[in-house]
Formats: structure tokens, sequence, C-alpha cells
């Protein structure tokens, strides 16, 4: 096998594209343990999820893990599962689809938006070589996290580069690395929780969930923490919340190290046994509503409060596809691509160039 990938077909004067790729974390193809199996054996197997040495994290996963968690798993993704599939598929496809619409508003140069999974399909290499072929030349990369983990954003960006590595004539690439700080992203969130509260009425206490790491990644260096911390600090002040209207935590622990502190599902606990009138949960790190946001959160973190003693429960969803939040999407977008964005692009003139163009190459003896 070459270590190359054949390059798409090529014609001289051919209009150059620019594309925007959308990477989440990904989901398996149908809510059963033989679809769990290789899309956990993909994701454990990643060396920026679980950092065990090989040989033991393969006996662990092979020999245990594999074997009793995706029936388990299957289980919960039942739960969540929607008529049209995957609830993380639906919406990343979503947001990809309207930044399309309003990335053509903003701009007239032509644009391809995809959307890749990190583990599962549509793979991010596939969806390269996808664009490659549409005649995309300029690729800007945006993993769908907003605050940046090695685990996360960080692996989403090594199936970009290791993907590349095979590209003889790789695209010039970009990548947008976090926006837990960024106004419009902030704003969206505030937006979200005003507009639930407006029909919902205000609790006693907001609780915000973040995924979490292992506290060594921290400890190692990541950044994750400060920045979910901040993302939260942003949305309280925006939100006129007093410190003890609000807390910050870290959800969906594996194995028995410690994580990120305080753990969500103690404070649902400690909240309960507050005997706390209404609080409600929202998970600022998720774009799109998934596993870990309908079941973890919004089904079993309402068990824990309400077994505890607590009052009223309430899930805020995730920004999914709210219009305010796809205007922040295509605001960093805009601002990313930077010197690639152009408002004097005309499809005419392009054409009229392209064709000249190819005219030349077929004078000096090309044959597209």
């Amino acid at each position: 096998m070459p270590f190359y990938l054949p390059e798409p077909p090529y014609s001289h004067g051919q209009t150059a594209r620019t594309g925007i790729l959308l990477i989440n974390l990904g989901t398996p193809e149908a809510p059963t343990a033989s679809a769990l199996r290789p899309y956990l054996k993909e994701f454990l197997w990643d060396r920026r999820v679980v950092e065990i040495p090989r040989p033991i994290w393969w006996l662990i996963l092979n020999g245990i893990i594999l074997n009793t968690r995706p029936k388990k798993s299957a289980q919960k993704y039942a739960s969540i599962w929607r008529p049209e599939g995957s609830p993380l598929k639906h919406f990343t496809a979503r947001q990809a689809e309207l930044l399309a619409v309003e990335m053509a508003r903003r701009s007239p140069q032509p644009f391809v938006v995809e959307y890749a999974m990190r583990y599962g399909q549509p793979s991010v290499a596939a969806k390269i070589q996808a664009m490659k072929a549409q005649g995309v030349d300029r690729i800007l990369l945006l993993p769908l996290y907003p605050q940046y983990a090695a685990s996360s954003t960080g692996s989403a960006l090594d199936a970009a580069w290791q993907s590349l590595l095979h590209q003889r004539n790789p695209p010039e690439v970009r990548a947008l690395k976090h926006f837990h700080a960024d106004p419009g992203y902030i704003a969206a969130l505030k937006q979200s929780v005003q507009t639930y509260w407006a029909e919902h009425g205000q609790p006693d206490v907001l609780v915000m969930s973040f995924h979490g790491i292992p506290r060594r990644s921290l400890d190692l260096g990541d950044p994750y923490h400060c920045e979910c911390q901040r993302t939260g600090r942003l949305l309280a002040e925006s939100l006129n919340l007093a410190p003890e209207q609000y807390r910050v935590t870290f959800q969906s622990r594996f194995g028995r190290a410690e994580w990120l502190q305080p753990y969500t599902s103690a404070t649902l606990e400690q909240l309960g046994h507050q005997k706390t009138r209404r609080i409600d949960v929202i998970c600022p790190g998720f774009l799109a509503d998934c596993l870990e946001t309908l079941e973890e959160i919004a089904l079993e973190g309402k068990t824990d409060f309400l077994k505890a003693g607590g009052g009223e429960y309430h899930y805020i969803p995730a920004l999914n596809d709210r219009p305010d939040w796809i205007r922040a999407l295509a605001d960093l977008v805009t601002t990313q691509l930077g010197g690639w964005l152009t408002q004097t692009w005309n499809a005419e003139e392009a054409q009229k160039n392209g064709e000249l163009q190819h005219q030349r190459a077929q004078l000096l003896g090309a044959k597209n």
C-alpha cells in the first residue's frame, strides 16, 4: 500500500475553495453493544485519552473493558437515541449546515463546510480527502471544544495532522485551539440561560458542569482546568450571579485515579442533602447535546439530586443549533480566516480567470 494517498483529479484553472472542518468527539453508529465495541476501542486506545503504558493498558482494555462496558454503554445510548440517530451527530451536522448558510451570507467566495468525528464516522481523514476532491486548498480546523484539553482538542488535531502526513499535496491549514473566553460564545451561553429562565423561572443554584480529565493532566501542564474556571466565571458575571449562586464542577470520571474536582455527582448530592429548593445544570463545554449531557446529567444527575432530598432539577440544553451560537461560530471562523477571506470575490471573474489559466496550461502541453 503506497504511503501517500492518491490526489484528486486536477484541472488547470479550477476554482480553489476554502474549507471549514468542524470536529467533534464521535458517536457509535447505533445504540448496540456491537456498535459500541469498535467505537470504544478506538476512543480508549488513543494515547491522548489514556496515558497508561501500552502493554498494561492493552490487557485491561481488551481483557476487561471491551468485554463488559459495551453492553452497559449501549443501554445508556438507547435512552437518549433520537429517530434521526445520535443527538451528537445530528446537532453537529446541523451546526455545519447552518454555518455554511451564515458564511455564504457574509462572503461571496465559495466555502466548503463539513463536519467530522474524532472517533467513528465520518472520520477526519475521510473528510479532509473529500474536501480536497471538491477543490479545497485551504482548511480551517475547528474542534468543537471551547476549552482546550490534550485529550479532546489535542486529539482532534492529531487526527488531522496524521491525515496530512499522507497527502502528497496537502492544503494550507489553520486551527482554532480554544475559545473559552470568546465574547460571542459567552453571550450565547448567557442568552440560552436567560431564555430558559424566562420560561421556567430562576433556580437557587446554577451548576456549570464540564467534562472531567485526570488531575495528573493538570499537574503536567494541561490548561483545561483554568479555562473551564474562566468560562464559568465569565458566564456567572454576565448573569450577575453571586458566588453562592453558582458552582463549577467536573463530570464523567473514569477509573480510580483522581480527576478534577469538585465532582458534579458529589456536588448534586451535597445540594440535595442541603434541601436546595431548585438547581439548574448547564454543560458549557458541550456544544451539542450527547450522552454526557442527556443521560449522565439530565437523567442520572436528576436522580442523584432528588434521591439526596433536593427539590426541582432542571437541565438547560447545549447550544446545539441556536441562531445566536451559529452567529458566534461564524464570527470565530471569520476571525480565524483572516487573509483567506475576501469580500471582492466575483464568480464570473473567477470563471474567466480559470478559463485563461486552463488555456495557457494547454498551450504549455498540459492535458488537464
